[in-house]
């Protein structure tokens, strides 16, 4: 993209920005990547080193052997990545400082958005969080290293509470979205005035569902995704650059703009 296209795109967005009040920002893989963190679907991603059939909620909770691979890798790291958030993650954390953000709805399971700043209460995570360990019988919730620490001398750990089946708190295939996560996120997407896309090519449903509600309510949509989208042609903008460049310009345009 041009100097000039970019500084256009970035001045309209922070524009936008500063004339909204209620704002969503919507997240995908796309900026967990600069993290170092691989799309799923992607090269080098989950799905070319597993079989995305041990990852069925259903083989999960009918097979000893499906968790106990699921725990090894866990030991290993093959699921967890110590990531730490980039540009993006710390832009949208000061445009909620700056009082010019609603929520984040995110697809990511990282964790990157609360570690850059944001609210925990104003992320709203559809496809769970790999942080943390929920177990199935009791609907209990443990950090996962707390979990991780039992490994030594547990191959399939259990919940202390009530001995059921502990899961990594994301959503396995076949499971359905966190019910309160996805309410909100929707609530919020058909009230907001100006709906920020980043990183998301928006084909997995029903996460992709928000940016159309927000349109259909009457909200701008932007969209800052290296690739084409199925909702781009209802964009007011289109910034097709890596998230961190165009989130840091634009966040820094609302700065210098807002009073001091």
């Amino acid at each position: 993209m041009e100097k000039k296209d970019f500084d256009f795109l970035t001045d309209k967005v922070a524009a936008f920005i500063l004339d909204s009040n209620r704002i969503v920002v919507f997240t995908g893989a796309g900026i967990s990547t600069e993290s170092g963190i691989p799309d799923f679907r992607s090269p080098g991603g989950i799905w070319t080193k597993f079989d995305p059939d041990d990852f069925t909620i259903q083989k999960f909770m009918s097979s000893e052997k499906t968790r106990r691979m699921q725990w090894q890798m866990m030991a290993e790291g093959s699921l967890l990545k110590d990531a730490a958030p980039n540009q993006a993650h710390h832009a949208i954390a000061e445009l909620e400082k700056l009082g010019k953000l609603t929520c984040v709805v995110t697809q990511n399971i990282d964790n990157l958005h609360q570690k850059a700043g944001n609210s925990p209460d104003k992320v709203f995570e559809l496809h769970g969080n790999m942080k943390f360990v929920r177990c199935m019988g009791c609907d209990s919730r443990f950090p996962v290293e707390e979990i991780l620490k039992r490994l030594d001398k547990e191959e399939i750990p259990d919940c202390h509470h009530c001995h059921g089946i502990l899961k990594p708190d994301a959503v396995f295939f076949g499971e359905s979205l966190p019910q309160k996560a996805l309410n909100d996120a929707t609530h919020h997407s058909r009230n907001c005035d100006l709906f920020i896309v980043i990183g998301s090519t928006l084909i997995v449903y029903p996460a992709a569902y928000m940016p159309m509600y927000a349109v259909e309510a009457g909200a701008k949509l932007v969209i800052i995704n290296l690739s084409s989208t199925p909702m781009d042609s209802k964009a007011s903008a289109l910034i097709a650059t890596k998230a961190g460049e165009a989130m840091s310009k634009i966040v820094e345009k609302v700065r210098n703009q807002l009073p001091a």
